[in-house]
């Protein structure tokens, strides 16, 4: 396959540097290697005094000391030169993040935000020889027959590069690498207004993403196994979703918090939601009518029966309640949903106290046959009773089955949990004990459906008070129809 001119103007990068955070660390040596469409390449390097000392093990590893760049160039001297190569250029460089991030932090320090579409050769490794289970350069030096002068220096890493994207040209088809490098990238539905440095920032963890307008108030919050993953899809299906395309339209910024786990993310995001109520979320947002059933006692003559009673949570001690059932939105769900369960199982929506007949009247239900006849003394109340609370039974929402305060381990992080409540997540003493003076938050029906499906999986949770463990094993139940 003969080579193919590059679609658009690419720059390889390498960096050397005196360590591995950008933030703290300064670069050393830079090279750079432009192609242009029409395949012209020009190499460029210089070593850069990062005004610093340079660690042995760096200088072992590079060869670059700090005598060396006692007459180079800062950064700052470069600044110009640097920028100039690489503006309206594809960003490309093995590990790219680590590149990119060092470049943008230098330019920072200038005061000059530096923004670039940035390819990740690691990744592209991966994706297009799925077979192999080695990235490193060194790896892709080896498996390809690349030329490498001088390894851990910044051009001769670069020119690796350059070389490593010929061997694509010649052994991938163009669509298909074309198709991995937009995947890659994302250039092809990353909404214009984002920095497309946040391309190569998004991580591949759990966590929970906000998606901003031109405020601070998030019009979207989400949930992700794979940040990156889950982040890219709202836009890679906006031409096709109209609701996808609006959140295209309208986001200018996005924030990510990354949790240990699934189980995190979730408690975070349906955290996060009732506290901002983003316009673009419909579900876990606050309900303020929460309510449920509860059985009361119901005389009727010499019989001794039950009756259900509508509830409200905020009337409610969550956690220390006892028998009530089903975890509703408003009065309307809550009757819509007891006149279902009353027309399926044959009870009487009068004795229910649905439905109001004059004494010894037959109701509507019996009627049409859907009740079994307690309002006409066909069946005792003593039975129709034991009836609605065995169908009831499924629905019961759960006593808090723990002395107090107990913390649920995922990862590196213990969840800090009371009375079907989730108070934050921590990773020392300190900060539990903080998330307990802050206090319980309202009982969330969210929550509490997260909290029952996933404790049984942790296996075990540990009491804050006294390090009590506890077992955590649940009988299957409805507890919430929706």
């Amino acid at each position: 396959m003969p080579p193919v001119l590059p679609a658009q103007p690419l720059v390889f990068v390498d960096l050397e540097t005196t360590g591995a955070t950008a933030t703290v660390d300064r670069i050393t040596e830079i090279g750079i290697v432009e192609v242009n469409e029409e395949g012209e390449v020009r190499e460029w390097s210089s070593l850069v005094n990062p005004q610093t000392p340079i660690p042995a093990f760096i200088q072992g590893l590079t060869g670059i000391n700090d005598e060396m760049v006692a007459q180079a160039p800062t950064f700052a001297e470069l600044a110009e030169e640097v920028l100039s190569r690489l503006h309206g250029r594809l960003f490309v460089a093995h590990n790219a993040r680590f590149d990119y991030g060092f470049l943008k932090n230098e330019f920072k320090r200038l005061g000059l935000d530096f923004k670039a579409p940035v390819l990740c050769t690691v990744k592209l490794s991966r994706q297009l020889y799925p077979q192999y289970s080695k990235h490193s350069l060194d790896a892709l030096i080896d498996r390809h027959g690349l030329h490498m002068p001088a390894r851990h220096r910044a051009l001769a890493d670069a020119s690796v590069l350059w070389q490593f994207w010929q061997v694509l040209q010649r052994q991938i088809e163009p669509a298909t690498l074309q198709q991995a490098v937009s995947q890659l990238t994302g250039r092809s539905s990353w909404p214009v207004h984002l920095d497309p440095a946040l391309l190569d920032e998004l991580p591949e963890r759990h966590g929970v993403y906000l998606f901003y307008g031109d405020n601070d108030l998030p019009l979207y919050i989400g949930k992700a196994n794979n940040l990156r993953q889950r982040i890219l899809s709202h836009f890679s299906a906006d031409h096709r979703i109209a609701k996808e395309m609006s959140l295209s339209q309208q986001v200018r910024r996005i924030e990510w918090i990354e949790t240990e786990g699934e189980m995190g993310a979730l408690l975070k995001e349906a955290q996060l939601i009732k506290q901002w109520q983003p316009i673009h979320n419909r579900r876990l947002r606050r309900s303020n009518e929460l309510c449920t059933w509860r059985l009361i006692p119901l005389q009727r003559g010499d019989e001794e029966g039950l009756q259900p009673e509508l509830a409200w949570a905020r009337d409610l001690d969550w956690g220390e309640q006892h028998e009530v059932y089903g975890l509703f939105g408003s009065q309307r769900d809550a009757l819509k949903t007891l006149r279902e369960i009353a027309e399926t199982s044959q009870l009487c929506l009068a004795t229910l106290g649905l439905d109001k007949v004059p004494k010894g009247r037959p109701c509507f239900g019996y009627q049409l046959r859907t009740c079994s006849g307690v309002c006409v003394g066909s069946e005792s109340l003593t039975a129709h009773s034991a009836r609605l609370q065995n169908v009831l039974s499924n629905w019961r929402v759960r006593t808090w089955p723990f002395g107090g305060p107990v913390m649920a381990r995922e990862g590196g992080s213990w969840h800090v949990l009371d009375a079907w409540c989730y108070l934050g997540s921590a990773r020392t003493e300190a900060e539990v004990q903080a998330l307990l003076r802050h206090g319980r938050p309202v009982f969330d029906k969210d929550t509490y459906k997260i909290l029952v499906s996933w404790l049984p999986k942790l296996g075990s949770v540990i009491s804050v008070n006294d390090g009590e463990v506890y077992s955590v094993s649940f009988p299957a139940s409805s507890d919430t129809p929706d």
